[in-house]
């Protein structure tokens, strides 16, 4: 894939995000592709990625914008970084408008996402929602389980420091 497809494959991805349309969106994936949500958690295939599109995102919000800049795409990987928005359905944050901004990485394997992974600062959505101190320490803890439950973060904690993934030092 070229640095130009990738660009437009963002393109799609993002306007089928803002869509709704979950069948269009899951298009975007391989069969066996895995979406890292930092709200909605780990979906995996284009079933379980278009029902987190339609009936979880969709379902908590409305007014959503997607939109990727600055894509870089080297061998089989791409990022790019994003502006995002939506105002919330969800009863107790009914009306509330929330902007972030996130870093996204993508493997790419025939054309088509195998892997989605998201870095948001959900902080600062959920100031602007205005979540309760409470709420927000179960969801950090369950975010801070995620990640150093990853084998990837894992194996990153297990080498000394100085060393890298990769290396044979």
């Amino acid at each position: 894939m070229t640095s130009e497809e990738f660009a437009a494959l963002l393109d799609e991805f993002t306007r089928s995000a803002e869509s709704g349309d979950g069948a269009r969106f899951a298009r975007h994936f391989t069969e066996d592709a895995v979406y890292y949500d930092y709200i909605y958690g780990p979906h995996r295939g284009r079933a379980d990625i278009a029902h987190m599109l339609a009936n979880l995102f969709h379902r908590d919000a409305t007014d959503y914008r997607w939109e990727m800049f600055d894509p870089v795409f080297v061998g089989n990987q791409g990022y790019a970084w994003s502006l995002s928005s939506f105002t919330s359905t969800i009863p107790q944050f009914h009306g509330k408008r929330v902007v972030i901004d996130g870093m996204s990485r993508f493997v790419i394997r025939d054309g088509l996402i195998a892997e989605y992974r998201e870095s948001v600062n959900g902080g600062v959505a959920m100031i602007q929602l205005g979540v309760e101190p409470e709420r927000m320490a179960k969801v950090f803890s369950r975010w801070a389980g995620w990640l150093t439950d990853r084998p990837e973060t894992r194996a990153y904690l297990a080498r000394p420091k100085g060393s890298r993934a990769g290396s044979e030092r």
